[in-house]
C-alpha cells in the first residue's frame, strides 16, 4: 500500500505566504471543508478553481503543482 504526502503545494504556498485555509475559503468561494481537503490531498481543486487559487495567491498555477525551488 503507497502512503500519500500529508501536504500538498497549495499548503505550502499559503504557509509561505502567511495566508490560512479559512482566507483561501473566502477568497475563492469555497468552503473551509474544501480548502482543508485539498491541503491533506483527500480532494483536488479543479484546474479553473487552481487558477484562481493562483490568481488570488499572486502566484504562478505551476507553483501550485510541482516545486521549483528545489
Amino acid at each position: 500500500m503507497t502512503t500519500k504526502k500529508r501536504f500538498n503545494r497549495i499548503k505550502i504556498v499559503l504557509i509561505e505566504h502567511e495566508k490560512t485555509n479559512i482566507w483561501l475559503s473566502q477568497q475563492v468561494g469555497v468552503s473551509k471543508a474544501a480548502v482543508s481537503k485539498w491541503c491533506t490531498n483527500d480532494n483536488q481543486p479543479t484546474v479553473e478553481t487552481l487558477f484562481k487559487i493562483a490568481e488570488v495567491l499572486e502566484v504562478d498555477v505551476c507553483e501550485l503543482l510541482v516545486n521549483a525551488k528545489k
